[in-house]
């Protein structure tokens, strides 16, 4: 039986303040219909302006992940993200009446504990998983970070944590099952170091601290004016050093917990990816920057693979609908502004034609010497030629017509066109052709790479009615 999608059957909340801003917030979970994915609504602004958990919309990871669109920001993400993944919620949609989720006791664990009490219930779609068929790394050689996604059966993480720290010393976690993460992941909590906290502090960051929701671990000597300094500003009577090297705050849940935060981080910041994936993540050193960052690469690694299966399959030795003989029939242009030599296929709506791409192109010469690089601009107009034979096949007397651009719209540049390419143009009509006037949307490919994308607008008008 195929998995379902999944959402929530009614609304749950929290509130609390934000870690860094210090402000109070409420975020709701409310339920939301399949293929919805999981949306920020920040329903304390004009619009209620909606901001989907996206690697692409990833603005700022210097203390957490921040989220922007539409005006709108949604900060310190990760927490509640990794809630929703540990708990199997595909569709939700996030209300939240400020930039900051509450930052509760630095973990997942109450957010869980509200998405228990709303229900998750199966929806009629089926859940889609992509499973990887190739290694991906992201490596940032200065700060030691390497993230690798192996092929996998299902989702699998295990982490290394190693700050050159003899307090926190080199930590590993793991996590092999996602009913593995409320048990043993989800109440482990945020930390950081006391000099950090220090600069946080000075910054005027952490408004929302409150030494009950970090593990302050302390790599230095602290006299006992610090710590006098430290418990008046987080309003307690005493703080010390405990054994373990941490403050004396809280105590520690994991003998591990900063590696089983971090392993939660990686979980929450990899939602960013925007569905489920089967692989096996191996994480060392991660950090925020570096899980957006391999969020991205992995999103953008689905999308290429997802496009290669939708590129069609030309056989380009096949014998063309026209040859070059046959296009100069119909097209006006000629050497060295002919720029289509054959047609393969062409119905009432569509048409595919080539292009090879040689040395001996002209333009070449200029562009660029020793780089030699196709220009975009006529890449444009050899898939308006290819259009023009479709327009032009409208008419019984194409050889005494012309063809002129109206407009030009939507042009993207993916990828060089080199010589020894050999370029498929694929136009489809975006409307019915009226009294001379066609609208077209059109590709260009080499090979299995989608070189260039337009959307063309065009007139035939006679010779002699110019």
């Amino acid at each position: 039986m195929n998995e379902k999608q999944t959402t929530i059957s009614g609304p749950a909340s929290v509130s609390g303040v934000g870690l860094h801003t210090g402000k109070l917030t409420t975020l709701t979970f409310k339920p939301a219909p399949a293929n919805h994915g999981c949306v920020f609504v920040r329903i304390d602004l004009d619009g209620n302006p909606q901001v989907p958990v996206d690697a692409e919309l990833v603005t700022d990871t210097s203390r957490g992940t921040t989220i922007s669109k539409n005006g709108a920001t949604v900060q310190t993400i990760e927490h509640c993200m990794a809630a929703l993944w540990g708990m199997g919620i595909d569709n939700v949609i996030i209300e939240i009446d400020g930039a900051e989720p509450p930052i509760l006791d630095g973990s997942s664990a109450q957010f869980v504990d509200a998405l228990h009490q709303a229900e998750v219930i199966e929806l009629d779609e089926e859940k889609h998983y992509f499973e990887l068929s190739e290694t991906i790394i992201y490596r940032d050689e200065e700060s030691g970070v390497e993230m690798i996604a192996l092929p996998a059966d299902k989702f699998q993480v295990n982490v290394m944590v190693d700050y050159n720290s003899q307090v926190l010393g080199r930590q590993h976690a793991s996590l092999y099952n996602r009913e593995e993460f409320n048990a043993d992941i989800a109440s482990s909590r945020t930390f950081c170091f006391l000099h950090e906290l220090e600069a946080l502090l000075d910054a005027g960051l952490i408004k929302g601290g409150d030494l009950s929701n970090a593990i302050v671990v302390v790599d230095k000597e602290v006299d006992d004016d610090e710590l006098k300094k430290l418990a008046h500003l987080f309003n307690r009577p005493d703080i010390k050093v405990a054994k373990e090297g941490i403050l004396n705050n809280l105590e520690l849940r994991y003998y591990n917990e900063p590696a089983r935060h971090k392993l939660l981080d990686v979980i929450g910041d990899l939602s960013l990816i925007g569905l489920p994936i089967k692989a096996h993540i191996f994480a060392t050193r991660p950090g925020h920057k570096a899980n957006a960052a391999f969020a991205l690469k992995i999103k953008n690694h689905i999308k290429a693979e997802k496009h290669k299966k939708t590129v069609p399959q030309y056989d380009l030795n096949a014998k063309p609908l026209y040859d070059i003989n046959q296009i100069v029939k119909i097209l006006p242009h000629r050497p060295p502004f002919l720029l289509i030599d054959k047609i393969l296929e062409m119905s009432k709506t569509h048409v595919v034609g080539v292009k090879n791409v040689s040395m001996n192109e002209p333009f070449f010469k200029g562009h660029f010497p020793g780089d030699p690089v196709m220009p975009g601009v006529l890449q444009v107009e050899a898939m308006a030629q290819t259009g023009g034979i479709l327009v032009l096949s409208t008419v019984p007397d194409p050889e005494n017509y012309v063809t002129y651009f109206l407009k030009i719209m939507e042009v993207k540049f993916r990828q060089k066109v080199l010589p020894g390419d050999t370029i498929v143009f694929r136009l489809d009509l975006v409307s019915p052709i009226r009294r001379g006037i066609c609208h077209m949307k059109g590709t260009a490919q080499v090979g299995q790479n989608i070189v260039m994308e337009a959307e063309l607008m065009a007139q035939i008008v006679r010779k002699a009615d110019k």
